[in-house]
This record gives structure tokens, C-alpha cells and sequence, in this order.
């Protein structure tokens, strides 16, 4: 026993770092769901003018190619591609949230989940890296790398653990 009457857990690491990987899905979840409820805030409006506001009020100004290329995607918005982006970020968040709960609850179909979702997502971020390096895609990458592989290192310390179980109990 310690001094100050605590046992040592062994795990209390493990539990932290699963805590802290499920907190940044539930807030990926959160923003996702946000973004869901934005796009179908938007079913039924003239998103071209949205958009030509939301220049006006940031001060940029409608000339510059960047503006341009953002107006003309407000422009092709539909009410069908709204419902479709709603319906994918709602299924991404509710799949964000189960992970978020499973990893919590230190549930090992969770881990999983964690690591297949992550490691699909790395291709897409390494395209991205290609296209061009900036701070936010380098830190997105790294961050899911490192999920992905701290990941794969709680699933291979839990196959071990559970091998050496049964070994010690054969």
C-alpha cells in the first residue's frame, strides 16, 4: 500500500490516455453533428446569398479567385446534396460517439473501432499532405497516427495479456 492509503493500478495510464482518445472522438462527434445541423439549417435557403453575406461580414472581398470558387460551390448547393451531407456527418458522429462510449467504458470492440477507423482515414490525410503541408493537416495527421498507433499498441498489449492468461492457466 502507498502512504497515502491508494493501491497502485497498474492500468491507471491505459485508462487515461483511452479517456482522453475518447473525449477527442466525442468532441470530433460533437462537430460533426454541428456541421450536420448547419447544412440542414441551410435545406430551403438561397445559399449563394448566405454565402455572398458571410464574405461581406469576414471583409473579403467577392473578386479574389478564393471568394469566387466558394461562391460558385454555394451556387451548385442543393437541397439533395444538404440532406445527403446531413444524413453522412449524423451516421460519422453517431459512429464517433459509440467509439467515444466504448473507449470510456474500456470496451475492447472499441479499440478496434478505433484503430480500423483511424488507419482508413490515414490515406485521405496523407492525399491531403500531398496536395500541400499546412499546420492544420500536419496536426491532423499526426494526431490520427498517433491514435492509430497507440491503438495498436493497447491491442497487442491485450492480446498478450489475455495469451499469458491462459498460458498461466493451462
Amino acid at each position: 500500500m502507498r502512504p497515502n492509503g491508494h493501491r497502485s493500478d497498474p492500468h491507471r495510464r491505459q485508462r487515461q490516455a483511452l479517456r482522453a482518445v475518447a473525449l477527442f472522438e466525442l468532441a470530433k462527434g460533437i462537430f460533426v453533428l454541428l456541421m450536420g445541423l448547419c447544412a440542414l439549417m441551410l435545406v430551403h435557403r438561397d445559399v449563394w446569398l448566405i454565402a455572398e453575406s458571410l464574405l461581406a461580414l469576414l471583409h473579403i472581398s467577392t473578386d479574389r479567385h478564393p471568394a469566387q470558387v466558394f461562391l460558385d460551390f454555394a451556387d451548385n448547393v442543393t437541397d439533395a446534396r444538404l440532406w445527403g451531407a446531413a444524413r453522412i456527418a449524423f451516421a460519422y458522429a453517431a459512429l464517433r460517439f459509440t467509439e467515444a462510449y466504448g473507449l470510456w467504458q474500456e470496451r475492447p470492440w472499441a479499440e478496434w473501432v478505433a484503430f480500423v477507423s483511424g488507419a482508413l482515414l490515414l490515406p485521405l490525410e496523407v492525399r491531403e499532405l500531398l496536395r500541400g503541408v499546412t499546420v492544420l493537416r500536419a496536426v491532423l495527421f499526426g494526431g490520427n497516427l498517433g491514435i492509430v498507433l497507440y491503438m495498436l499498441h493497447i491491442l497487442r498489449f491485450n492480446y498478450h495479456q489475455r495469451r499469458n492468461t491462459v498460458a498461466a492457466g493451462e
